[in-house]
């Protein structure tokens, strides 16, 4: 059996080794083919050898980004595309701009015009009554604003059209297709077109509005500007008008109140007199007071004397005496009396109030009359002060650049829109095609 295993063992390495000797018996001519076309290696070595072999192995055609170096021929191919599509998208669109606007679009004038808004403010004056003073406030800054609104509105609009027929000068036959306005239309697209042709600017530091109006004639440029600036003028003058009118107004009810509130305080005072009898109560009192003040005196002299005759040991039914003692008791009935009459004593009708209480009243009434007086008063100079301001122009309307005729074409710009147009044609093309450039760089 061990013969057998080595026999076969040897048959097999056998048959191995003739398989490897046809191998190399069909490969020599391949490598002395191969040998003759070997290049002699050279002398460099080391890392700049192996860079050397690894630049020349690497196909960077397949790096996304990086393009083989192109031939002559294709670079030329390359050129002329780009060429072709400047021409196409950047250039062509540029021309036809041109030709609009340089042949075709019609020329605009421009008529331009500054005004200001201003406003007297005058204080109603130096009346005493604190916060009634410097009623008349305007705020300019809103006013403007008011005109600038009223400019661009629908109302101003419709007044145009109905004095001037501004739809009419906005399609003359001298305009082109592009800038004129297609009559008729409705309102709503009349006042779009007149936004567009007007201008108006408010300056925030000084409120200076400028309005610039834009015409295919210069006759109807100036005839606009100003029919805008005297309708302006017109708003301005009723809105004067209406805050006089109010001012008036509200003067003349603060004082028809103040009447009323003084004559409510007279008739006050004509009520308590005929209910307590009396003009003046002060004055009453003071008269009480007077007379109190005399019994006092004479009853202190009585006093006196009928204390002399005691000391004299007069008898006490002596007629000096007796009389004294009359004399003393007639002054305090008296006193009493007219002490009465200021603390407990009713008025002349009978009621229970005193005269305390009828010269508190009367105090009070007094404090009302004084204040409707002065109230009145206040009002009454505060309504002669309106209606002196009522005849003045409180807002009015500044021209100080009026319109003129204008002599030169200011619009279209055309050299202007000629470089937007084509800086805009520029930019959209590269855009695109750098995105482009960038979707199929990722595909790779």
């Amino acid at each position: 059996m061990k013969v057998d295993e080595v026999s076969q063992d040897e048959a097999r390495q056998g048959e191995g080794l003739r398989g490897l000797i046809e191998i190399a018996r069909r490969s020599m001519p391949d490598a002395r083919r191969d040998a003759e076309t070997i290049e002699p290696v050279s002398e460099e070595k080391g890392a700049v050898a192996l860079l050397r072999r690894a630049r020349e192995r690497i196909d960077w055609t397949r790096i996304p980004g990086f393009q083989a170096k192109a031939e002559p021929a294709e670079e030329q191919s390359l050129l002329r595309m780009l060429i072709r599509r400047i021409c196409l998208f950047v250039l062509l669109p540029t021309a036809l701009v041109g030709v609009y606007l340089f042949l075709i679009a019609s020329d605009q004038y421009i008529a331009d015009a500054q005004f200001a808004v201003r406003g007297n403010v005058e204080p109603m004056g130096d009346v005493n009554v604190g916060e009634f003073t410097s009623l008349i406030q305007k705020h300019n800054s809103q006013d403007s604003f008011i005109v600038r609104d009223y400019i661009l509105s629908q109302t101003m609009v419709e007044a145009l059209d109905k004095s001037l027929h501004i739809s009419k000068l906005f399609s003359r036959s001298e305009a082109d297709f592009w800038a004129r306005y297609s009559d008729p239309q409705p309102i709503e697209e009349l006042t779009k077109y007149w936004r567009e042709q007007i201008g108006v600017r408010i300056e925030a530091v000084s409120g200076i509005i400028t309005l610039s109006v834009r015409a295919f004639t210069p006759q109807d440029a100036l005839t606009i500007n100003k029919e805008i600036i005297s309708r302006s003028e017109a708003l301005i003058n009723t809105i004067s008008r209406r805050a006089q009118a109010d001012m008036v107004v509200h003067a003349q009810a603060d004082a028809e109140k103040t009447a009323e509130r003084l004559r409510a305080a007279h008739l006050a005072l004509q009520t308590y007199r005929n209910r307590w009898g009396i003009i003046d109560p002060i004055k009453s009192a003071e008269s009480i007071l007077l007379q109190i003040s005399s019994l006092r005196k004479d009853k202190f002299k009585a006093e006196n004397d009928l204390q002399v005759l005691r000391g004299s040991n007069l008898d006490e039914k002596s007629r000096g005496i007796q009389v004294l003692v009359a004399t003393v008791g007639a002054i305090d009935q008296q006193l009493k009396q007219l002490q009465d009459q200021l603390t407990t004593q009713g008025p002349a009708t009978g009621g229970a109030t005193n005269m305390a209480e009828a010269l508190l009243q009367y105090e009070g009434l007094l404090v009302e009359r004084t204040i409707a007086e002065k109230l009145n008063e206040s009002s009454n100079t505060m309504l002669d002060r309106a209606r002196v301001a009522a005849s003045k122009q409180q807002i009015y309307l500044a021209t100080f650049v009026p319109p003129v005729l204008p002599t030169d074409t200011l619009y279209p710009r055309r050299w202007r829109a000629l470089l937007v147009t084509f800086f805009c044609c520029l930019v959209v093309w590269s855009s695109v095609s750098l995105v482009l450039s960038g979707i199929r760089d990722q595909r790779l």
